[in-house]
């Protein structure tokens, strides 16, 4: 009596639903194995990411942000050079201070740069003699708002005291010092204007005179010059338009007259001034 055993090994799909099976000898035990795919092999992960990936030695290296610049703590706000309605502003309270002995430009200058370390020097600060925000503050703080007159006045020297003859009555006000004339009737200044007198060897005479005439489109006959809008107060002399003061401004002088550089002041002058009106010539 004999057996014989066999095992049978069967993959792939062959083996898929077999059953024992059995021969003329007898049975033949099958065995099913079942062979499991080979595991599909994955790339390694990188243990380190793009954000930390070790850098390029052959890479040029990224130049440097700039750095922020820092704001001052005390910003300039106007200095030499400067113009504007600011600047006029600062003017006018400077001469509010007495720090500042002209009318408003608008100009930054030199006069303006003095007047401006002269408040620093009294407020104890560094006079360096450009306005910046702490100086505007004080400066601010110390004066009143100007006026409109304050800031456009109507001429480009300071108005001297009246005289007080020119306060009573109708009177042409002219002042050698301030190089004005205030045009005042009852003690009222109804308008000023900048003027010139002659020179050292053709001065403007002094003292209290009178309108003698008016002549519009005068010439004068000695010098054969223009002399329009003249109103004759002293023999020859007269006040009048004179363009060459007009281009020329103090450069120039008169041959004794008092020359006016504004033609539509002057002409309005002209036209409310009567004959007999007082005029007043004074240092």
């Amino acid at each position: 009596m004999w057996a014989v055993t066999a095992a049978l090994v069967v993959t792939g799909g062959a083996a898929a639903g077999c059953k024992a099976q059995t021969t003329g000898n007898g049975p033949i035990h099958v065995t099913k194995t079942s062979v499991a795919p080979a595991p599909t092999e994955k790339p390694a992960r990188s243990s380190v990411s793009n954000s930390t990936q070790e850098k390029n030695p052959d890479r040029p290296a990224q130049p440097p942000k700039p750095a922020k610049r820092a704001v001052p703590a005390d910003p300039v706000l106007f200095t030499t050079g400067s113009g504007g309605a600011q600047v006029r502003e600062l003017q006018a309270r400077l001469r509010k201070l007495q720090l500042f002995d002209r009318n408003p430009t608008g100009y930054y200058g030199p006069v303006t740069t003095a007047s401006v370390r002269a408040f620093q020097r009294r407020q104890g600060m560094s006079a360096g003699g450009a306005v910046t925000s702490s100086v505007w503050s004080a400066l601010r703080a110390r004066t009143s708002a100007p006026s409109r007159d304050e800031l456009y006045p109507p001429t480009a020297r300071p108005l001297d005291d009246p005289d007080p003859r020119c306060l009573t009555g109708r009177a042409l006000c002219v002042s050698k010092k301030s190089r004005t004339l205030a045009w005042y009737v009852n003690g009222r200044m109804l308008s000023a204007m900048d003027v010139r007198f002659g020179s050292a060897y053709t001065p403007t005479r002094e003292g209290k005179f009178s309108v003698g005439f008016k002549s519009r489109d005068h010439v004068s006959t000695i010098y054969d010059t223009p002399m329009p809008y003249a109103l004759f107060f002293s023999g020859g002399q007269a006040i009048h338009y004179s363009s060459d003061f007009a281009a020329r401004g103090y450069a120039g002088a008169s041959h004794g007259c008092v020359n006016v550089r504004d033609k539509k002041k002057i002409a309005a002058l002209f036209a409310q001034v009567r004959k007999g009106d007082k005029v007043v010539v004074y240092k």
